[in-house]
């Protein structure tokens, strides 16, 4: 009987220490960034599970003064942090699954969840069960009452704060990626094998796996469920893997996806509306080129990094001694990735389809995530080694904006450029003793280059 009693204030205890609105104090640390003297602030210093949204998505809320990032922090719970103070929140409750989805025109969170979520007793037979047996839901947060009820101390029952928009129906099976639509009215979900199967067009073989890791198969698609009434609509089906669902956030209807194999893929880029129309590769590529991390970074434009990471006649780590440590050193993955053949950032024009290199370091990886702003002003890419660069597009200057992010760290920096085009978030390890544990940072652009004004 004790121990009964003993499991069961466990789990309350769990529960009770799980609630949406659950405050956390701030971490929050300004340092100049060793190398280049840059203004660094990082809103998460301890080792706490951090990792920030993927690159693809908004990081901001509306009012500009919460990020939302994933942290082990409250287990499997999303958390907020504010830029200026440093307080934390936890923003949902229940758990999620897959992508984030913060809006842009309202004080909104989205996500997918398995309903009666129950991580104190779940096992992994359970685990396998439910997922597959039961659809996913899309869950939308109100972000202002979650912060003001919590800032006040006088949290309500959940359901003040979450609502249900709809159910993904199982036969769809629903899951991955999911992205929110510009209007904000509509949500973008992968669809399985075999429900993709079915609205496949008459003729068309599904891929094979390309590449070392066995990926890339397909038949995938994807469907939109309306946020507001909880409609569902199928979008299209790709006869291959599909990932990163994303949107532009400036063009209602237009979706950006891509072949996902782990690596190089045989058409890394497409893009397709609402109604499944306009199905295309958003840059068609050559099989010498390695295309890679796509993001939406304007009304009409697209980054994507094309890769020169190997070495010409044959493949190795450039250089850097890290074994395998970052892709594409495996020689199965074919000829592409050299420098034989122009590489770096690359912006895509969605209307004209026209394509330019913004930049590109000398040696090296190259860039590899890529962002920039939705003015047109800047460009920005990661590399192998962790180190951020910033590009005029007005001058075509680049320059080092942050370095010393330790190779070592659990994740790559993922660098997202703030919607104003004056900052940059990303993940580092920086402050880590463990050298693998990720932080939450800021990274703001110099004053010079802000300042700067162009005929």
């Amino acid at each position: 009987m004790k121990q009964i009693l003993f499991f069961a204030a466990m789990c309350i205890s769990m529960f009770a220490s799980a609630q949406i609105g659950k405050r956390f104090p701030s971490e929050r640390k300004e340092i100049k960034d060793p190398v280049t003297g840059a203004r660094l602030v990082f809103l998460t210093s301890t080792p706490g599970g951090d990792s920030k949204i993927y690159q693809t998505h908004n990081q901001w809320t509306s009012d500009g003064e919460w990020l939302i990032f994933r942290s082990s922090r409250t287990r499997g719970e999303a958390m907020a942090v504010n830029e200026k103070t440093g307080e934390m929140v936890q923003v949902t409750e229940g758990g999620y699954t897959g992508m984030l989805n913060i809006a842009r025109k309202s004080m909104k969170l989205y996500f997918m969840r398995m309903p009666e979520r129950d991580t104190a007793r779940r096992t992994t037979t359970d685990t396998t069960r439910r997922r597959n047996q039961i659809p996913l839901q899309i869950v939308e947060v109100d972000l202002a009452k979650v912060f003001a009820d919590s800032k006040a101390g006088k949290m309500q029952p959940v359901h003040i704060y979450q609502r249900i928009c709809g159910t993904i129906p199982i036969e769809l099976e629903g899951g991955g990626d999911m992205a929110l639509d510009g209007d904000e009215e509509w949500a973008y979900f992968r669809v399985g094998k075999n429900a993709a199967a079915k609205q496949l067009a008459a003729g068309t073989k599904p891929a094979d796996n390309f590449g070392p890791r066995n990926m890339g198969a397909g038949p995938n698609g994807i469907a939109a469920m309306n946020v507001l009434t909880g409609e569902i609509k199928y979008v299209v089906s790709v006869p291959f893997q599909i990932g990163h669902i994303q949107s532009n956030p400036w063009m209602s209807g237009e979706i950006v996806f891509c072949w996902e194999t782990g690596g190089k893929s045989p058409q890394r880029t497409w893009t397709v509306k609402r109604d499944g129309s306009g199905l295309r590769p958003l840059y068609p590529e050559a099989a010498y080129e390695w295309v890679t991390h796509e993001a939406v970074i304007g009304k009409d434009e697209v980054a994507i990094a094309i890769m020169g990471h190997r070495k010409i006649g044959g493949v190795d780590t450039t250089g850097t001694g890290v074994g395998g440590a970052n892709p594409g050193q495996d020689a199965a993955w074919g000829p592409s990735g050299t420098r034989e053949k122009p590489t770096g950032l690359a912006i895509v024009n969605l209307r004209t389809r026209e394509s330019y290199i913004a930049g590109q370091t000398k040696s090296g990886s190259g860039l590899w995530h890529v962002t920039g702003s939705p003015d047109g002003r800047w460009a920005v890419g990661d590399d192998f080694t962790r180190n951020i660069y910033l590009i005029d597009r007005h001058t075509n200057e680049m320059m080092l904006l942050s370095a010393g992010h330790k190779t070592t760290a659990a994740d790559h920096p993922h660098p997202t450029m703030s919607d104003d085009g004056t900052k940059i978030q990303i993940q580092s390890a920086m402050l880590s003793a463990d050298n693998r544990s990720m932080n939450i940072c800021i990274i703001y652009l110099p004053e010079e280059w802000l300042k700067r004004k162009y005929k």
